[in-house]
């Protein structure tokens, strides 16, 4: 694990970050280890308050960290951790952007591309913020809220599924999600179309979502989706570009960023699919049962 730490460190000392930080991060990078580090005592510059943090904390639930810990130290052990992690404050706003890595990954190629598209994603984000601030007039105040992370969502002998989630608060608010799921045991990354036979899985998935939205609108007053075939907004239906992870029940589940699929009051919207509907359309049961 120390080994891939460095190397990390190294692969990541490599790739150009905002010049403002490049103070900050060669001294997050060489300071000494701390028994106790506390976020709150950290580097100030020019009254913003940006902090990089390198942390080798592994998120794992309780459960899977015993597993883990019950399996020999020649098993191969896939982890996802906190490789990177940038906090901002300025202009009565703030950013708090934190970055996944995974690790153990016999298939370096996936690992690699994984990791670099979570980086490049949380650095684009950064970027946008700090442009969003130098942008604002002298005195002007941002009222800008940014924070991005990741859940795991399921971890477990056949396969890891990853959330990285940014929630922005401005005038209004929204949430948007990615996620992966990678196969474990034969390491390649998943997609919706992999699942199935054929794109006969696309009409079933929609119409099973459509009745949901239907029953749920009729149980519950406060929700809305858009459904209704009279609405300019109503829901289309998925692609195979569609976000979708598999549970730790082994269901798929379909996700909906904020605004997709319902008023934006809603947030984030997900449906669990019921396995029965695909049973015929699967390609096999490892993964959806």
């Amino acid at each position: 694990m120390e080994k891939k730490l460095k190397d990390l460190r190294e692969e990541y000392l490599k790739i150009p970050i905002p010049k403002e930080l490049n103070d900050v991060v060669q001294a997050a990078l060489n300071e000494k280890p701390r028994k106790k580090p506390r976020v709150g005592r950290n580097i100030l510059v020019s009254a913003a308050a940006v902090l990089l943090i390198v942390t080798a904390s592994v998120n794992i639930s309780p459960a899977a960290a015993k597993a883990m810990g019950d399996i020999p130290i020649v098993e191969k052990v896939i982890k996802v951790i906190t490789f990177v992690e940038w906090k901002e404050e300025a202009n009565n706003s703030s950013a708090v952007i934190k970055t996944p890595a995974i690790s153990g990954l016999e298939n370096k190629q996936l690992e690699d591309s994984l990791n670099d598209k979570y980086l490049s994603e949380s650095k684009q984000l950064y970027k946008e913020f700090t442009d969003s601030m130098s942008k604002l007039k002298e005195g002007e105040k941002g009222n800008i809220s940014v924070e991005s992370g990741y859940v795991i969502l399921t971890d477990n002998e056949t396969i890891l599924s990853v959330q990285r989630y940014t929630d922005t608060i401005s005038a209004s608010s929204s949430t948007e999600s990615q996620f992966d799921t990678v196969d474990k045991k034969n390491e390649v990354l998943l997609t919706l179309n992999s699942l199935f036979k054929d794109d006969r899985y696309l009409q079933v998935i929609n119409e099973n979502i459509k009745e949901q939205m239907k029953r749920q609108m009729a149980e519950d007053p406060e929700k809305i989706y858009w459904v209704e075939d009279d609405d300019f907004t109503a829901f289309k239906g998925i692609d195979e570009n569609q976000n979708f992870y598999i549970n730790e029940d082994g269901k798929l589940v379909i996700a909906f960023n904020s605004y997709e699929a319902a008023p934006g009051y809603m947030g984030a919207v997900e449906f669990i699919i019921p396995t029965k509907v695909l049973s015929d359309l699967l390609v096999g049961d490892q993964y959806i049962h």
